[in-house]
């Protein structure tokens, strides 16, 4: 019987959504830059300024040693000439994916501006120097997450989880420098990146860039929605 009203109630709940019912910005791709970062930065500072709620929050899609597709939210630490920045252990699940297979995916949604960026390609390591920086321009809790470690591996209980994450907030407040051996920064070098502006009577614009390799000059093109 809960069963049967926890469905009830949340087809009720998905029917009563509505996408897209406000005035959307207008998108003309022909006024578009050639390189896809600077419209990207330009997006990304106005999903800030429009209010979005972490606008800095992104998918991260991998594939394991069986072929099978993985995702999970994380926080973009940058994005420059070099590619999108985000770090990770390397001996998380995703870590361990993209040492065996380094091509990912990302992918952001602003719903205020009814926009999504998406962007594909090879994933590179930072050095030592860089992840260390990366890690050390975060917060307290940040630094001692990344002290407890062990991510993605079984957990006992959350008694052990309570256990480890005071040890490790005690450490980090005692030595703001220490290190994790296993942090590492990931930097994404885009092959494909998407722009999706979305448009209340539903004429989606997309636009398209695209290269084979980092030294060939970009390709723009439109995409039906």
């Amino acid at each position: 019987m809960m069963n049967a009203m926890n469905e009830s109630r949340f087809h009720e709940a998905l029917r009563s959504l509505r996408v897209w019912d406000t005035a959307l910005p207008e998108f003309r791709p022909a006024d578009a830059p050639a390189d896809p970062l600077g419209l990207f930065h330009a997006w990304f500072t106005a999903a800030a300024e429009a209010g979005e709620v972490e606008p800095h929050v992104m998918s991260l899609a991998t594939v394991d040693e069986a072929g099978r597709p993985d995702v999970r939210m994380l926080m973009l630490h940058g994005a420059d000439a070099r590619g999108w920045h985000f770090a990770s252990h390397a001996t998380s699940a995703k870590g361990r994916q993209l040492a065996a297979r380094p091509e990912a995916a990302l992918g952001f949604y602003w719903p205020r501006e009814g926009r999504q960026v998406r962007v594909r390609g090879r994933v590179t390591t930072g050095t030592a120097e860089e992840a260390y920086a990366d890690l050390h321009a975060r917060s307290t809790g940040a630094l001692a997450s990344a002290l407890v470690g062990r991510q993605s591996e079984v957990l006992p209980s959350t008694e052990v989880l309570a256990e480890a994450s005071a040890a490790a907030w005690e450490r980090a407040k005692a030595e703001p420098e220490a290190a994790s051996d296993t942090w590492t920064l990931y930097v994404l070098e885009p092959a494909e990146v998407e722009f999706f502006q979305g448009d209340e009577r539903r004429r989606h614009v997309r636009l398209r860039y695209r290269r084979d390799d980092a030294a060939a000059p970009w390709t723009r093109e439109l995409l039906w929605p």
